[in-house]
């Protein structure tokens, strides 16, 4: 299928430590950029202030706003997952309910036993670097482990008693059940929406990769870069689809049994997969303003649109179908506990990443307990937010912690004035902020620190008023110092593990390619059998994409085997292009009824 020769070597290692790019030359400009709103921004905004609403007023009208702390724990849990289809949110946000209940526990226990600042940092910083790595390991996605560590944190320096705790965790879990019902409440009118949102965005992405799909030879072999530009958009766009499709198709294996609604999405994900290697944006469905129309029409309220049959679509399903199969036996499951423990044992590309984490938080809190912090708790949740995949991440979230703070601070003193009019308006106000910050984080993080920032100082207020100047001195010591040890941190604690996985994702994508080729050239190749190596063929290379780019953003490791990489892609896609050309409408395969 390719004749593009991937021979194996072993890197160098570079003489001297080369910084990213984000270090070297990128304008604070560029990281501070605003970016559309994302599509489902609305969601986890308006989840918040249901699942928050509910237990605050209920607590405002028993007159304990005190115990405000413990159900926030457990209804800023309605954040999470809102980008799985509705039957893995609920096991995935079960989990985010109980390890936010154990997260605080320990916090608890700790703070009843203890009041050594030193012992409350260094197990801070420890149960930070646990949730990172966890929710690194589990992809449960955002906002990961920021909240987790927020509400462990900020109880470490709550005073605590150990009779108080039954009672405190049982609030937090209550909320917690609360905020998993108002999670999952959406699938009471419309049961795909996830689903639907996902295929959108493939179609939408296959649209602008059939528009733009870089230069093809007349079989659909992509050619590489236009005269040399190494940043020609072709490249990019059919990485971007072929991502959209494979987050597409995992959406639809994880969303339970197949209805009429979830067949029309798997034929619409096949028309869109077609996009991305299909000889040339002229052909059929390929053609850039009909799968526009169908994005549109899908993330919609009406009926799925039911594309015409592309060829090989009837294959494809009954691959589907079989690979769902396969994931929800009793192997399949097995086979995702292996990965997971992979993503946790030695040897992982994330323990480097919670070892920068526990460093700099504790680093970041004691630092600030010495200059006179009475409670570092902000110090360590601003550290753990710095420690992203690779260098570069860190840096720009360096940048955008550290000015949404501090515009978070004045928007604060401007607001305390009308939260202390009554608890009511204390209450209002930090409804307020957390939407706000669920509505603009997605267009930057800086701007949305500006007003989380205020809602997480109000929440203070509800145990008792505080110096405003004491609050914003504190909060402001807490940012800069945090967000020096945090990038301190991630420089010092080098991840030199990232180019070994690039290394790994080559091979596997070699393989995956290899037995693409080999199933699409065996006629007596089961239908299932050569769908299901297509996917496996995307699938690694979004995850070699995704192990480049990370690998790209670190400093001092070994040299990145570029054109390898490259070249992998280049081949993998041709490989994709040459398969789907022979897919073909087969006659035996079964029926799929009409939507």
């Amino acid at each position: 299928m390719s004749d593009t020769p991937v021979r194996p070597g072993r890197p160098s290692l570079r003489r001297l430590p080369q910084l990213p790019p984000a270090v070297r030359g990128l304008s604070p400009a560029s990281a501070l950029r605003l970016s559309p709103p994302s599509d489902t921004w609305f969601k986890p905004a308006l989840s918040v202030v249901v699942a928050s609403a509910v237990p605050h007023l209920t607590l405002l009208a028993l007159g304990r706003l005190d115990l405000v702390i413990y159900s926030m724990a457990g209804s800023l849990c309605a954040l999470y997952g809102h980008g799985l289809p509705y039957a893995r949110r609920a096991r995935a946000l079960a989990g985010v309910v109980l390890g936010m209940a154990a997260g605080l526990a320990v916090s608890l226990v700790t703070a009843s036993l203890t009041g050594s600042t030193a012992v409350l940092i260094a197990v801070g910083a420890l149960l930070a670097a646990v949730q990172k790595v966890l929710c690194d390991a589990t992809r449960i996605g955002p906002p990961g482990h920021v909240i987790l560590t927020f509400v462990s944190s900020a109880a470490l320096f709550a005073p605590q008693r150990l009779d108080q705790i039954p009672g405190h965790l049982a609030l937090t879990l209550g909320a917690g059940a609360f905020a998993w019902l108002v999670a999952l409440a959406p699938a009471l009118v419309r049961r795909e929406g996830p689903e639907r949102r996902a295929v959108a965005r493939a179609l939408e992405a296959a649209a602008v990769c059939a528009a733009d799909p870089g230069p093809r030879n007349g079989d659909g072999v992509d050619l590489g870069p236009r005269n040399g530009n190494a940043v020609d958009p072709g490249p990019r766009n059919r990485r971007a689809a072929a991502a959209a499709v494979h987050a597409a198709w995992r959406c639809l294996l994880a969303s339970g049994r197949p209805t009429p609604a979830r067949r029309s999405l798997e034929r619409l994900v096949v028309q869109a997969e077609a996009a991305f290697v299909a000889p040339g944006p002229g052909a059929g469905a390929a053609d850039p303003e009909r799968l526009r129309a169908w994005a549109a029409l899908t993330r919609g309220r009406g009926p799925v649109p039911i594309p015409p049959p592309a060829p090989g679509t009837a294959d494809e399903l009954y691959g589907i179908d079989a690979e769902r199969a396969v994931l929800r036996a009793r192997e399949g499951r097995r086979a995702a506990r292996r990965a997971l423990l992979r993503r946790l044992g030695p040897g992982s590309p994330l323990l480097p990443v919670a070892v920068r984490t526990l460093f700099g938080c504790a680093l970041a809190g004691y630092v600030c307990a010495a200059l006179g912090v009475g409670r570092p708790y902000w110090a360590i949740v601003t550290a753990a937010s710095l420690c992203q995949a690779n260098l570069t991440l860190s840096w720009n979230r360096a940048l955008q912690r550290t000015l949404g703070n501090l515009l978070g601070v004045l928007v604060f003193a401007a607001v305390l004035p009308v939260s202390r009019i009554g608890p009511l308006a204390l209450v209002c106000c930090c409804l307020f902020f957390g939407f706000a910050a669920e509505a603009l984080i997605t267009r930057n993080y800086w701007l949305g620190s500006v007003a989380v920032t205020p809602m997480a100082l109000l929440v203070l207020e509800f145990g008792g008023a505080h110096p405003a100047g004491e609050l914003i001195g504190d909060r402001v010591l807490d940012t800069v110092f945090g967000a020096a040890a945090g990038f301190l941190a991630a420089t010092l604690v080098t991840n030199r593990r990232a180019a070994g996985r690039v290394e790994r994702a080559l091979d596997a994508t070699d393989r995956a390619r290899a037995a693409a080729e080999r199933t699409g050239a065996d006629p007596a190749a089961a239908p299932a059998e050569r769908d299901l190596a297509r996917r496996r063929l995307t699938a690694s290379l979004v995850e070699l994409r995704e192990a480049g780019d990370t690998a790209a953003g670190e400093w001092w490791q070994r040299a990145l085997l570029e054109q390898r990489l490259l070249a992998a892609e280049r081949a993998g896609h041709r490989t994709l292009a040459a398969t789907a050309q022979r897919r073909g409408p087969t006659a035996h395969a079964p029926s799929i009824g009409a939507e």
